[in-house]
């Protein structure tokens, strides 16, 4: 059965009371308009005999009556035919039986495998993360002509998070030119209150340099598996959290003997 199927039955019943309704009412409108040329024809009799003024009377107060019940009818048939056309336009749904938006799936280094995908799908667990913790709204840019920005989020607190993501093998490490095309732009073009570089491999010296001089927060392969796991909060969390002046690689701040 489909979500209306259930109220036909009554619409083609209620079709016939409104027509039912309407043919009353130009019934009794059609009374008032008898009772009305009555009493002129009482009125202009009561005027040639003096002993006709009280039957005239009595004519129009009757058909003042009978107007005044015509009227009535004719405005509640009319409500309810407008009632009802509006019930046929604007159909009931049961809202207890519209299906349920399934549940969120769980983020956490189960459900995703940073190594297990190619770099463009690296840019999407990346941006799952983000909005896990609570960013929004949370947009994968890359591609050809990103100008450096592989996603793009904002905080709950309204920070601007720019990250640029690098799906490297173990044996690939992140140089410090890298580091220096997208700082380049993170910032002067992307308008990061953040910029974030996420590697599954691990970053060379002096990318690390090149990246506290800039202010850009570097999580290496070991600080994501914590971030995905949620042994650490998100990098821009650490960075308010404890602000460095060293250079800022977020796994130099774990402790990853922890259970």
């Amino acid at each position: 059965m489909d979500a209306t199927s259930w109220d036909r039955d009554p619409v083609r019943r209620s079709q016939g009371i409104v027509w039912r309704d309407l043919v009353l009412a130009v019934g009794l409108v059609g009374i008032c308009v008898a009772g009305l040329m009555l009493f002129f024809k009482a009125a202009q009799t009561a005027g040639s005999r003096g002993s006709g003024v009280a039957a005239a009377v009595l004519v129009a107060l009757g058909a003042l009556a009978v107007l005044s019940v015509g009227f009535s009818a004719a405005k509640r048939s009319v409500a309810s035919f407008w009632v009802r056309g509006h019930e046929r336009s604007h159909p009931r749904y049961d809202l207890a039986a519209a299906p349920l938006a399934p549940p969120a799936p769980d983020v956490d280094g189960e459900a995703l495998d940073h190594a297990g995908v190619d770099a463009d799908g690296f840019e999407h667990t990346v941006a799952a993360l983000c909005a896990r913790d609570g960013c929004t709204p949370v947009e994968v840019v890359g591609g050809a002509g990103d100008l450096g920005a592989d996603v793009i989020a904002v905080t709950t607190d309204g920070l601007r998070v720019v990250i640029q993501c690098k799906h490297y093998g173990p044996d690939n490490r992140v140089g410090s030119q890298d580091l220096q095309r997208f700082g380049g732009t993170c910032f002067t073009i992307h308008e990061a209150d953040v910029a974030v570089m996420v590697t599954t491999s691990s970053f060379t010296a002096p990318a690390i340099d090149y990246a506290a001089t800039c202010g850009i927060i570097c999580v290496d392969g070991d600080a994501l598996a914590a971030w995905t796991d949620q042994v650490t909060p998100a990098p821009w969390e650490a960075e308010t959290a404890a602000p460095q002046t060293e250079p800022t690689l977020i796994a130099d701040t774990l402790d990853l003997s922890r259970p």
